[in-house]
């Protein structure tokens, strides 16, 4: 995966960075796991806008990703690469033995054609999802489970990538891509290897038309507004001073909003760098 630059021909090109979709194998989806995305424009039911500068944007179709990986056993063959809308990562069409189709996410390095497995006896490979009790320490994970069955909810999106750094009776250490080093129970699953498409960070949109297109409309700041309109609104010229907050008044740089007795605080052996 690489990115594309281009020659300043018009203003919307001269810092337009984009991927270069090399890796992509095919343009259409699987229509059997694909349904139709409806936007809201940020309204409620009753046609009230309840979530600012969102609106408009591309005509969407959501493809339904398998992150529990629960085939165990089961092999399936990488049919195709291809883009999601819907997620910074590219995703993998596979077909298994048994017939079914699934998407996943792709990680970096896999190729059309890889055989892939899920469950305790598969191989510690680049896409195969094993229990974490199963990965040898050291080895670089993402897509990794909270609970057992319940599907993955860390370590999904491009570039990133986690490590299992020791284990600990029924728990994995893990090092998460922000620094943070918690506890995991050994029976949850991750996949091998860190999430592709890694260049994404890289990438510029180089005009306010492509936030349009994502369905983003333009966002403004709080200290140009007027008083009755936000807090750090109103005063002659451009005041500095005061605390940023949000429009509802609470402070917006350095609050902490965990819950302080938040069960699963237990399981946080270091917390993400500031």
């Amino acid at each position: 995966m690489a990115v594309r630059k281009f020659k300043p021909v018009t203003p919307g090109q001269r810092h337009k960075v984009i991927g270069t979709f090399e890796d992509i194998t095919a343009s259409v989806p699987e229509k059997s796991l694909v349904y139709g995305k409806r936007s809201t424009g940020g309204r409620n039911n009753t046609g009230k806008m309840t979530v600012r500068y969102i609106g408009g944007g591309h005509k969407q179709k959501y493809r339904l990703i398998d992150f529990k990986r629960e085939k165990d056993g089961v092999p399936a063959v990488v049919k195709s690469i291809e883009y999601d809308p819907n997620r910074s990562a590219r995703i993998a069409l596979l077909y298994y033995a048994d017939g079914e189709k699934r998407y996943i996410i792709a990680p970096n390095g896999l190729q059309v054609g890889a055989t892939l497995m899920s469950g305790a006896d598969a191989a510690p490979e680049v896409g195969n999802s094993l229990p974490l009790a199963n990965i040898p320490v050291g080895t670089v994970i993402h897509n990794i489970e909270l609970r057992p069955g319940q599907g993955a909810l860390l370590v999904r999106s491009a570039g990133n990538f986690a490590q299992l750094t020791s284990r600990e009776g029924s728990y994995c250490v893990i090092k998460l891509p922000s620094g943070e080093t918690r506890q995991i129970l050994s029976a949850c699953k991750a996949t091998i290897g860190s999430v592709g498409n890694s260049d994404h960070a890289l990438e510029q949109s180089g005009k306010a038309g492509r936030s349009r297109w994502l369905g983003r409309r333009p966002h403004n700041r709080g200290v140009v507004m007027n008083p009755v309109d936000h807090p750090m609104g109103g005063g002659e010229g451009r005041q500095s001073g005061g605390h940023p907050r949000s429009r509802k008044g609470l402070y917006a740089k350095g609050l902490k909003t965990r819950a302080p007795k938040k069960l699963s605080n237990k399981y946080i052996i270091e917390r993400a760098k500031k």
